[in-house]
Parts: C-alpha cells; sequence; structure tokens
C-alpha cells in the first residue's frame, strides 16, 4: 500500500474516532480501492456504517473481511452485533460463538454473547459468559501489573546504574 493510503487509513480512523463516519466511510473506500483484501480497512469501514445505521452495507463489509481472512476474530464478532441489530439472533450467536473459538480471550466476545444470552432469557449462560469477562479482565489487568513491575524494575537498575556510575 502507497504512503498515501496509509495517511488515508490514518486519517478515516482519526475521523472514526471524531464520529466524522462520513469522511471516514469515503477515506476507507478509496484505500479499499487500491487493496482490496485490506480486512482491517473492511472492518474499519463496516464499524463505520454500523455507527451511521447502514448495517446491510455493514454486514457486506464483514463478510468480505471474513472472506480475505476466515480467522479473523474480530470481523466475526462485528458481523454478531449487526446481525444481532436486524433480529438475526441465531446468526449473531453463531458469530459470537465463532470469534470466542478463534480467540478464546476475546472479552468483547464474551460479553456480546452475555448480553445475547440475557436477551434470549439464557441467564445461566449468561452468567458464565460474564464470569469469563470478569475472569479475563482481571487476567488482563494482573498481566499490565507484572508488565508495568518489569518496567519498573528495569527503571529502578537504569537508575543504580546511574547511580553508581556518578559515585565513581
Amino acid at each position: 500500500m502507497s504512503t498515501n493510503h496509509k495517511n488515508k487509513f490514518n486519517d478515516a480512523m482519526a475521523a472514526f474516532v471524531s464520529q466524522d463516519y462520513g469522511t471516514c466511510i469515503n477515506q476507507l473506500s478509496e484505500v479499499l480501492r487500491e487493496d482490496t483484501t485490506h480486512k482491517l480497512a473492511f472492518v474499519s469501514r463496516g464499524a463505520a456504517f454500523m455507527r451511521t445505521g447502514n448495517h446491510q452495507t455493514a454486514l457486506e463489509d464483514f463478510d468480505r473481511a471474513i472472506a480475505i481472512d476466515p480467522q479473523y476474530a474480530r470481523a466475526y464478532h462485528l458481523r454478531g452485533l449487526a446481525r444481532e441489530v436486524q433480529g438475526d439472533d441465531q446468526g449473531a450467536l453463531d458469530d459470537f460463538n465463532q470469534a470466542i473459538d478463534l480467540a478464546p480471550d476475546y472479552g468483547a466476545a464474551f460479553h456480546s454473547r452475555a448480553t445475547l444470552f440475557t436477551k434470549l432469557g439464557q441467564t445461566e449462560r449468561a452468567t458464565e459468559d460474564i464470569q469469563m469477562v470478569t475472569q479475563l479482565t482481571q487476567q488482563n489487568i494482573e498481566s499490565f501489573a507484572n508488565e508495568n513491575n518489569i518496567w519498573r524494575s528495569q527503571h529502578m537498575h537504569v537508575e543504580s546504574m546511574m547511580e553508581t556510575e556518578m559515585n565513581r
């Protein structure tokens, strides 16, 4: 992909964050004209289409991303959200299940599935998924704390070395 299109993609993501979905969609469409296999551009454009209420076009973009990479858990999760909004609860459940199968630590997919189970009156299954979300969240917090401690230890080691160097 050319530098210009990389910049367009970055600009599109900035537009998405700013909730300027029309600009985001237009810029991602330009990126996709040059690179028809850019799965992240398809997923991102699909998400922008969802935000504008164009769920059918969003589904088409998620389908394209999955065709490019059948192992792309995020595309299944987002397609599941679009299907749920359109009233296809079984399709949504299938997609949430696939996202979780592909990425067993994907907390957002567990959360979406729990919400769907609650809507379907399957509170026991919803509770199991919420417990998994809680467990994954705790693991992420612990992982972050451990990484932060490693960084802090390394930082303190560097400070100690500098102090030793200064005292020479």
